[in-house]
Protein backbone atom coordinates (compact mmCIF):
# COMPACT_ATOMS: atom_id res chain seq x y z
CA UNK A 1 0.00 0.00 0.00
CA UNK A 2 1.34 3.30 -0.61
CA UNK A 3 1.46 6.28 0.93
CA UNK A 4 1.59 10.20 0.15
CA UNK A 5 3.23 12.58 1.55
CA UNK A 6 1.85 16.40 1.04
CA UNK A 7 5.14 18.86 1.65
CA UNK A 8 4.76 22.52 1.96
CA UNK A 9 7.80 24.92 0.09
CA UNK A 10 8.48 22.84 -2.55
CA UNK A 11 8.56 24.76 -5.76
CA UNK A 12 11.39 23.43 -7.79
CA UNK A 13 13.46 20.39 -9.63
CA UNK A 14 15.91 21.01 -6.27
CA UNK A 15 13.50 21.02 -3.86
CA UNK A 16 12.49 17.02 -4.87
CA UNK A 17 15.88 16.41 -5.36
CA UNK A 18 16.32 17.51 -1.58
CA UNK A 19 13.27 16.05 -0.18
CA UNK A 20 13.81 12.86 -2.06
CA UNK A 21 17.18 13.14 0.02
CA UNK A 22 16.44 14.17 3.37
CA UNK A 23 13.41 11.22 2.98
CA UNK A 24 16.08 8.33 2.01
CA UNK A 25 18.51 9.53 4.69
CA UNK A 26 15.35 8.66 7.01
CA UNK A 27 15.06 5.36 5.28
CA UNK A 28 11.93 5.14 3.49
CA UNK A 29 11.51 3.13 0.23
CA UNK A 30 10.42 6.37 -2.20
CA UNK A 31 8.50 5.63 -5.24
CA UNK A 32 8.08 9.06 -6.58
CA UNK A 33 8.74 12.92 -5.35
CA UNK A 34 7.39 15.53 -7.61
CA UNK A 35 6.37 19.12 -6.67
CA UNK A 36 4.44 19.19 -3.65
CA UNK A 37 4.07 15.52 -2.39
CA UNK A 38 6.26 11.98 -2.05
CA UNK A 39 4.87 9.23 -2.76
CA UNK A 40 6.45 6.02 -0.64
CA UNK A 41 5.97 2.23 -1.47
CA UNK A 42 4.53 1.92 1.92
CA UNK A 43 3.31 2.68 5.15
CA UNK A 44 5.79 5.37 6.82
CA UNK A 45 7.24 3.13 10.24
CA UNK A 46 8.39 6.38 11.46
CA UNK A 47 5.87 8.82 13.30
CA UNK A 48 5.47 12.10 11.61
CA UNK A 49 7.18 14.21 13.87
CA UNK A 50 10.41 12.31 12.86
CA UNK A 51 9.58 13.26 8.89
CA UNK A 52 8.12 17.05 9.49
CA UNK A 53 11.36 17.77 11.47
CA UNK A 54 13.95 15.97 8.87
CA UNK A 55 12.20 18.47 6.21
CA UNK A 56 11.67 21.47 8.20
CA UNK A 57 15.75 21.54 8.44
CA UNK A 58 15.65 21.88 4.49
CA UNK A 59 12.60 24.45 4.36
CA UNK A 60 10.00 22.14 4.35
CA UNK A 61 6.84 20.99 6.19
CA UNK A 62 4.09 18.72 6.11
CA UNK A 63 0.82 19.57 5.21
CA UNK A 64 -1.94 17.90 6.99
CA UNK A 65 -4.72 19.93 6.72
CA UNK A 66 -7.51 20.24 4.37
CA UNK A 67 -7.14 24.30 3.49
CA UNK A 68 -3.42 23.59 3.73
CA UNK A 69 -3.56 21.44 0.84
CA UNK A 70 -5.47 23.77 -1.04
CA UNK A 71 -3.37 26.53 -0.59
CA UNK A 72 -0.45 24.01 -1.52
CA UNK A 73 -2.24 22.47 -4.40
CA UNK A 74 -3.14 26.13 -6.36
CA UNK A 75 0.17 27.26 -5.66
CA UNK A 76 2.08 24.16 -7.05
CA UNK A 77 -0.17 24.34 -10.10
CA UNK A 78 0.47 28.23 -10.65
CA UNK A 79 4.26 27.26 -10.43
CA UNK A 80 3.95 24.69 -12.91
CA UNK A 81 1.55 27.04 -15.33
CA UNK A 82 4.42 29.75 -15.10
CA UNK A 83 7.82 27.97 -14.98
CA UNK A 84 6.51 25.26 -16.58
CA UNK A 85 6.04 26.98 -19.60
CA UNK A 86 2.16 26.12 -19.86
CA UNK A 87 0.66 29.38 -19.13
CA UNK A 88 0.70 30.38 -23.13
CA UNK A 89 -1.07 26.85 -23.88
CA UNK A 90 -3.74 27.82 -21.61
CA UNK A 91 -6.86 28.56 -23.63
CA UNK A 92 -9.25 28.62 -20.27
CA UNK A 93 -9.36 31.34 -17.44
CA UNK A 94 -7.06 30.65 -14.37
CA UNK A 95 -9.95 30.67 -12.34
CA UNK A 96 -11.57 28.12 -14.29
CA UNK A 97 -8.71 25.55 -14.82
CA UNK A 98 -7.93 26.07 -10.94
CA UNK A 99 -11.94 24.59 -10.44
CA UNK A 100 -10.76 21.58 -12.43
CA UNK A 101 -7.60 20.76 -10.77
CA UNK A 102 -8.75 21.70 -7.62
CA UNK A 103 -12.39 20.26 -7.78
CA UNK A 104 -13.96 23.25 -5.59
CA UNK A 105 -15.51 26.28 -6.88
CA UNK A 106 -13.80 29.35 -7.64
CA UNK A 107 -15.10 31.59 -4.70
CA UNK A 108 -13.59 29.08 -2.50
CA UNK A 109 -10.89 28.49 -3.73
CA UNK A 110 -9.89 32.32 -3.80
CA UNK A 111 -11.40 32.56 -0.35
CA UNK A 112 -9.77 29.97 1.10
CA UNK A 113 -6.23 30.87 -0.56
CA UNK A 114 -6.52 34.50 0.51
CA UNK A 115 -7.13 33.84 4.22
CA UNK A 116 -4.42 31.17 4.43
CA UNK A 117 -1.88 33.06 2.03
CA UNK A 118 -2.59 36.44 3.24
CA UNK A 119 -2.34 37.50 -0.66
CA UNK A 120 -5.25 37.03 -3.61
CA UNK A 121 -4.37 33.95 -6.08
CA UNK A 122 -4.35 36.86 -9.09
CA UNK A 123 -1.11 38.71 -6.68
CA UNK A 124 0.41 35.33 -6.46
CA UNK A 125 0.11 34.25 -10.31
CA UNK A 126 1.70 37.94 -10.85
CA UNK A 127 4.75 37.58 -8.53
CA UNK A 128 5.27 34.22 -10.56
CA UNK A 129 5.02 35.87 -13.05
CA UNK A 130 7.28 38.23 -12.55
CA UNK A 131 10.05 36.27 -11.03
CA UNK A 132 10.05 34.26 -14.25
CA UNK A 133 10.26 37.31 -16.10
CA UNK A 134 13.45 37.85 -14.26
CA UNK A 135 14.63 34.95 -14.54
CA UNK A 136 14.23 34.92 -18.54
CA UNK A 137 15.82 38.73 -18.48
CA UNK A 138 18.85 37.70 -16.95
CA UNK A 139 19.24 33.96 -19.61
CA UNK A 140 19.11 37.53 -22.12
CA UNK A 141 17.87 34.77 -24.49
CA UNK A 142 14.62 35.98 -25.54
CA UNK A 143 13.39 39.05 -26.38
CA UNK A 144 10.63 40.65 -24.45
CA UNK A 145 7.78 40.00 -27.41
CA UNK A 146 9.14 36.39 -26.76
CA UNK A 147 8.89 36.28 -22.77
CA UNK A 148 5.22 37.99 -22.90
CA UNK A 149 4.45 35.15 -25.36
CA UNK A 150 5.84 32.50 -23.50
CA UNK A 151 3.97 33.72 -20.17
CA UNK A 152 0.37 34.50 -21.66
CA UNK A 153 0.92 38.10 -21.62
CA UNK A 154 -1.18 40.27 -24.56
CA UNK A 155 1.18 42.44 -25.05
CA UNK A 156 5.24 43.77 -23.74
CA UNK A 157 3.24 47.22 -23.11
CA UNK A 158 0.83 45.02 -20.66
CA UNK A 159 4.14 42.65 -19.72
CA UNK A 160 6.12 46.10 -18.91
CA UNK A 161 3.71 48.05 -17.24
CA UNK A 162 3.23 45.15 -14.72
CA UNK A 163 6.53 44.74 -14.52
CA UNK A 164 7.46 48.27 -13.47
CA UNK A 165 4.89 48.84 -11.11
CA UNK A 166 5.92 45.26 -8.88
CA UNK A 167 9.54 46.01 -9.31
CA UNK A 168 9.49 49.77 -9.94
CA UNK A 169 11.90 48.98 -13.26
CA UNK A 170 11.67 48.33 -16.58
CA UNK A 171 11.96 45.08 -18.05
CA UNK A 172 14.99 46.93 -19.98
CA UNK A 173 16.24 49.02 -16.88
CA UNK A 174 16.24 45.41 -14.82
CA UNK A 175 18.54 44.08 -17.85
CA UNK A 176 20.65 46.62 -17.98
CA UNK A 177 21.34 46.65 -13.89
CA UNK A 178 21.34 42.84 -14.17
CA UNK A 179 24.44 43.16 -17.20
CA UNK A 180 26.54 45.64 -15.21
CA UNK A 181 26.37 43.83 -12.23
CA UNK A 182 27.82 40.72 -13.33
CA UNK A 183 31.20 40.75 -14.82
CA UNK A 184 33.21 38.11 -16.71
CA UNK A 185 35.78 36.30 -15.86
CA UNK A 186 38.65 37.89 -18.15
CA UNK A 187 37.25 41.65 -16.59
CA UNK A 188 38.63 40.54 -13.64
Amino acid sequence: MTTTLRIKNMVCARCTRVVREDLAKLGLDIVDVRLGEALLEHETPLPLEIIRATLQQSGFDLVEDKTSLLVEQVKRTIIELVHGGALKDLHIKLSDYLEQVCEKDYRYISTVFSLTAGMTVEKFLIAQKIERVKELLVYDEMSLSDIAFELGYSSVAYLSNQFKHETSLTPTAFRQQVSQARRGLESI
